[in-house]
């Protein structure tokens, strides 16, 4: 699919390398000249033309002369006006709708001056009226239709047979990408488009750029199996997310290598074209419609303001820097305790957001007095607290204290320095698993959560919590893992059968964070939608047949719940319910209020300096946490909890 293109740009190199040297201006004049000499021609037959076809193709012998004397004023003003618009400044090979524009407004300004000229010198020869019409009209077909007909000759050339030699490939979709999808794909030697798919009657049977509409979308295995094709691009970057999965699952089912076009919102921006077709990704099948932000409404939370992001290298951390970028903030203050993660994403806005200034600090979120200095010396407008503790079996055995210190005593420093600094707000990014937690990872941000409750006060900083699952392809999640063991041959390694998680895309939950801290007043708890549970399982068919295998070829084995581990996430507790917002992806938990005695007894425990055993980190949890459960019973429970809290959970 590059070969084309690579043909291209070594022929804009040879141009260049002839405009460089001595050879140059005289290949390019003469190319100047000789276009030159055809619209002058183009314009000299128009004008005979049109007499011709006036006089019904036997002209007088008085208004012959007329036309052979007025001939020799209108073609040199016609020439002027042509040379003026920059009409021999392109190459034909690429005419385009633009240069057929400009032929256009040259042709109808030369005619307004030929009538004008005429009119005013009151020569003595009579010019017809039909004429100064037919002649314009003349001259635009000769000079586009030789231009257009040079370009398709040249590309017939250049691309003639190679639809005879690519790979019969169906596109899924008849819309505009894909017209200009079957333009591209006609210039490669890779692929031979041999039909579309599309759910629209109205096209069925239609042609587009030459090729039929043949049926449905959900055809597919049909006309694969008609016309032995093996290759299948999905061509639908606008349609809703549920039918590009559809069809991507219809189209891999019947063994298809299937690719897709960039996403809607990739080629509106510019950065990538129809042409880049791509691998489809579990992104695509996950089945997630675009997030609609209230951009005027961030550019005045975030726009000119110092903004500081605590956990800023990590997978939701570095992507809500990315997309706060987009605000034009005043400063970025990326806070984080890893140093190569610090330093990757100081490199990346180096090279990616040159404009954004950016100051990198390394610190961690319990040491106050580290915490007290930057917010001093930067004084952030808008605090997002990212940094934190994530990985469930790991902080469950031999690092509770550790998850607690950094979950709950982290979050409870940079929001009370935060809130005492004068920062206008500060949004915490919590998870599913602090809903009914039964482990110490959803526990310690369940405990987060109550302190920053606690600290939220009348007329202050404005304390937003946001929760959300699972973010594909995060760090330490479980597609980077699924991706290792089917580059090591397998197997796939999933805990359950049945074990469920919500699953969103990371540039979506940075998204919805955003918006939610946009829309937080103060002490709210907003619950991300998260769509449909999806079972690991199923993703891990999914990846492997995305990877080109079968289930024969990587084995998926199944080793049993980890520790803290349960079968089926919540996004709300059982005593909580929610309330609608304007965006349909965000509603408000109404959790159970904090008690204010209960803050001085946890950062007096948070603060002792002995660490506290495993043991008696999960006792003082259930104390404080009634929700709170741990043990083999919870790891295999909540399935009871989670069918009876459908209809409030689905948005």
């Amino acid at each position: 699919h590059r070969e084309p293109h690579v043909h291209r740009i070594g022929e804009l190199c040879g141009v260049a390398r002839r405009r460089g040297g001595s050879e140059a201006p005289r290949v390019m004049h003469y190319r100047n000249l000789l276009a030159f000499a055809h619209d002058i021609a183009a314009a000299a037959a128009a004008w005979l033309i049109a007499y011709w076809l006036r006089f019904n193709m036997e002209i007088p012998e008085y208004y012959f002369g007329a036309m052979l004397k007025i001939l020799l004023l209108a073609v040199p003003l016609q020439a002027a006006v042509f040379w003026g618009f920059g009409l021999y400044r392109g190459i034909w090979r690429y005419a385009s709708l633009p240069d057929l524009q400009r032929i256009l407004l040259a042709v109808g300004l030369a005619a307004v001056i030929i009538a004008t000229a005429v009119s005013m010198m009151q020569l003595q020869y009579l010019v017809p009226r039909s004429v100064l019409v037919l002649d314009p009209l003349l001259l635009v077909l000769a000079m586009g239709g030789s231009r257009f007909a040079y370009r398709a000759w040249r590309e017939h050339q250049l691309y003639g047979a190679m639809h005879l030699r690519g790979e019969p490939t169906l596109v899924l979709g008849a819309g505009d990408a894909a017209v200009s999808l079957i333009k591209e794909v006609s210039r490669s030697e890779e692929w031979r488009v041999v039909g579309l798919l599309d759910d629209d009657p109205a096209k069925l049977g239609r042609l587009l750029n030459g090729v039929r509409v043949l049926g449905r979308l959900d055809e597919v295995a049909r006309w694969a199996e008609q016309l032995r094709v093996k290759h299948a691009i999905v061509a639908l970057p606008s349609a809703a997310a549920r039918i590009r999965r559809r069809t991507v699952e219809a189209a891999t089912r019947t063994g298809l290598n299937v690719l897709t076009v960039p996403s809607f919102d990739d080629l509106l921006s510019g950065k990538v074209t129809v042409s880049q077709v791509r691998r489809v990704e579990l992104d695509d099948l996950l089945g997630r419609d675009p997030v609609e932000l209230d951009s005027a409404g961030l550019h005045g939370l975030l726009g000119g303001k110092v903004v500081m992001i605590s956990g800023a290298g990590g997978s939701i951390g570095s992507e809500l820097c990315r997309q706060i970028s987009r605000f034009r903030p005043q400063r970025l203050i990326f806070f984080e305790l890893n140093e190569f993660s610090l330093y990757r994403l100081e490199q990346e806005f180096r090279k990616d957001f040159p404009a954004i200034e950016i100051v990198c600090t390394i610190g961690d979120v319990k040491n106050a007095a580290r915490v007290a200095q930057l917010i001093r010396e930067h004084r952030p407008s808008v605090l997002f607290h990212a940094a934190a503790y994530k990985h469930v079996p790991l902080m469950e055995t031999d690092n509770a204290w550790e998850a607690v210190l950094n979950n709950a005593l982290g979050s409870y420093s940079i929001a009370a320095t935060a809130a005492a600094a004068g920062v206008e707000k500060f949004v915490l990014i919590s998870t599913d698993k602090a809903v009914n937690p039964t482990n110490v990872m959803g526990a310690s941000k369940r405990l987060s959560e109550i302190i920053c409750q606690s600290l939220q006060k009348s007329g202050g900083m404005q304390i937003v919590m946001v929760r959300f699952g699972n973010v594909l392809g995060s760090a330490g999640s479980v597609v980077p893992k699924f991706r290792e063991q089917i580059a090591r041959g397998g197997p796939l390694t999933v805990t359950h059968p049945d074990i469920t998680r919500y699953f969103m895309l990371i540039p979506e939950a940075a998204q919805l964070v955003l918006q939610a801290g946009l829309m937080g007043k103060g002490g709210e708890i907003f619950v991300l939608d998260m769509g449909e549970p999806v079972k690991i399982v199923d993703l891990a068919r999914d990846l492997i047949r995305l990877s080109g295998f079968t289930e024969d070829d990587i084995k998926i084995v199944f080793t049993g719940l980890r520790a803290g581990e349960k079968l089926y996430e919540e996004l709300l507790a059982d005593d909580e319910h929610t309330l609608p917002t304007p965006h349909p992806k965000l509603r408000i938990a109404q959790a159970k209020p904090a008690a204010p005695e209960h803050l001085e007894d946890i950062l007096a425990w948070l603060r002792q300096p002995d660490p506290a055993s495993d043991e008696e980190v999960r006792r003082r949890l259930r104390d404080w946490l009634p929700e709170y459960t741990d043990g083999p019973a919870a790891a295999t429970g909540a399935r009871a909890a989670a069918n009876s809290l459908a209809s409030i959970t689905r948005f």
